[in-house]
């Protein structure tokens, strides 16, 4: 007479469990950290930065007919999360937290100003202008007052930073905060500051030239 033995299956040894849990621990803790060590590591040894790149090219010179009449300092608090579908944010998901200063121009476009728009009397002690609205330039962001407030990140982000060539890259909120700065720009007094500003140049310009009025208009 035949017996079957049914083997159970076989558990996991308690060392084996030990190490599991600890190999989990170390792979949450090296993403944590990013390597942070390793700056110290490099100050132990003693680094040295060479500048190796070649001379700057002048590739093209643009003559510019614009009066920079007026400019705008703004600051603006970009908060960007990006979350994974079906994911919870700790495994995969960031969000930044990010304070963006810049600058924009105000700019009054004098190239546009033609015949037809200057006006001056028989005696020249009058003389009339009708010059474009004054525009404004492209934001411009500080890189020396703007910073990262906080990062989070998945764990599945962490990793990838380690392998990535431009880890924690800032590029999208830099963008972001450009953009938010640049429709407060609209939002201000800024271009009506500018052609205020224009006004004051071209009437202290053309009286010291000997013209008693000069009267000055914006629009097409």
């Amino acid at each position: 007479m035949t017996t079957s033995i049914k083997r159970l299956p076989r558990r996991m040894p308690g060392w084996a469990k030990v190490l599991t849990a600890v190999v989990v621990v170390l792979v949450v803790m090296f993403a944590g950290i990013r390597l942070s060590l390793l700056p110290g590591l490099r100050d132990f040894f003693g680094t040295e930065t060479h500048d190796r790149s070649g001379p700057a090219l002048l590739r093209s010179i643009q003559d510019m007919s614009r009066y920079e009449a007026a400019s705008g300092n703004f600051q603006v608090v970009v908060d960007l999360e990006k979350d994974a579908k079906y994911l919870p944010d700790a495994l995969r998901g960031t969000r930044t937290l990010y304070v963006g200063a810049g600058t924009v121009d105000a700019y009054v476009d004098l190239g546009q100003v033609g015949d037809k728009d200057v006006t001056v009397d028989a005696d020249r002690t009058s003389a009339a202008l009708r010059l474009p609205h004054a525009a404004l330039g492209t934001p411009a962001l500080d890189p020396d007052r703007s910073y990262a407030v906080s990062k989070q990140r998945g764990l599945l982000d962490r990793l990838g930073d380690l392998f990535s060539d431009n880890p924690n890259g800032e590029q999208a909120v830099q963008k972001l905060a450009a953009r938010h700065i640049g429709d407060a720009a609209k939002d201000s007094e800024l271009t009506a500051r500018a052609e205020t500003n224009t006004t004051a140049m071209l009437q202290g310009l053309l009286r010291s030239l000997g013209f008693e009025e000069v009267r000055v208009t914006y629009g097409t």
